[in-house]
């Protein structure tokens, strides 16, 4: 499955997650919409979207952003990827803990 924002609802990268099984969570903008139904019949049906699901991206963005808050970590100053994932996990106990 794949969460992504309204940026994301295009007919070439819903068809591209559909031919490899992928299902697509993606909202559909307004403009996107409008023009579907201006179609009338012709302009098919809207795809399938699951709230429940799309809700679960917001947890996830924001566990990123926390972990941005990290200067090291969002710059990339580490020169091998052991200490960015050490970094990494610094970051995760200290989030965790702060709860």
């Amino acid at each position: 499955m794949v969460l992504g924002d309204k940026a994301y609802s295009s007919r070439a990268i819903r068809s591209h997650l559909r031919r490899r099984g992928i299902r697509a969570v993606i909202p559909q903008p307004a403009d996107q919409a409008a023009h579907r139904k201006r179609l009338g019949s012709r302009g098919g049906r809207p795809p399938a979207f699951d709230r429940e699901a799309y809700k679960q991206r917001n947890t996830v963005e924001r566990a990123i952003n926390k972990i941005k808050q990290w200067r090291g970590l969002a710059t990339r100053y580490d020169k091998t990827a052991t200490i960015y994932l050490a970094g990494l996990h610094l970051a995760a106990i200290h989030i965790w803990s702060a709860r």
